[in-house]
């Protein structure tokens, strides 16, 4: 099945080392032939929510806006790569994700957390889970952690820890189920 998923990366700091993340499961949805839509907040910057996208005429909402919009309506799902700041998530990602709302409807979402502890971010993920269900994307149960971010990664991308590749490939193999199901139900027709 022929599947298109959002990759929202949540950072827009100077030094971001989460984008390493971001990359690495880019790379690894479009091993599974799969189209990414890869956003990251500093390539589509959003002005501070005012107006979500759908209060604008159609055609109307700034570029970045309408970009964004698209790219989420043609995603059967969304994989969120999310940092922890003070136990949460970054504000960044927040904005983005406040701009938009039937866009999320009936599509499944999955949550990487990363962070320099040994925690891997996973505060900010279970509060990230919360506002995904009241976006109306429900999060699959799994949650891919990246510990010590800044040590994961080779030049090439490569994971130093042996774990993460068998990780990541049950994390992504159950988010893929979610989507083709939800994707399979959609095209039956949504309850509102």
């Amino acid at each position: 099945m022929d599947l298109a998923i959002s990759l929202i990366y949540g950072s827009v700091r100077s030094s971001r080392r989460g984008i390493q993340v971001a990359k690495y499961l880019d790379q690894k949805l479009k091993e599974r032939e799969i189209k990414v839509h890869f956003i990251d907040p500093l390539q589509y910057p959003l002005p501070m929510l005012d107006k979500m996208y759908n209060e604008y005429p159609k055609g109307e909402a700034p570029g970045n806006m309408e970009k964004l919009g698209g790219f989420l309506k043609e995603s059967d799902g969304f994989l969120l790569v999310t940092g922890e700041y003070n136990h949460s998530i970054p504000p960044a990602l927040k904005n983005l994700l406040d701009h938009f709302q039937k866009e999320y409807l009936f599509k499944p979402s999955a949550i990487a957390s990363y962070s320099k502890s040994s925690f891997g971010g996973v505060r900010a993920a279970v509060h990230l889970r919360v506002i995904l269900a009241e976006l109306g994307t429900p999060s699959i149960s799994s949650i891919l952690p990246f510990p010590q971010v800044g040590d994961l990664f080779d030049e090439n991308l490569l994971p130093r820890n042996e774990k993460t590749e068998p990780a990541t490939k049950r994390f992504l193999d159950e988010f893929v189920w979610y989507a083709e199901a939800l994707k399979t139900k959609r095209s039956r027709g949504i309850p509102f």
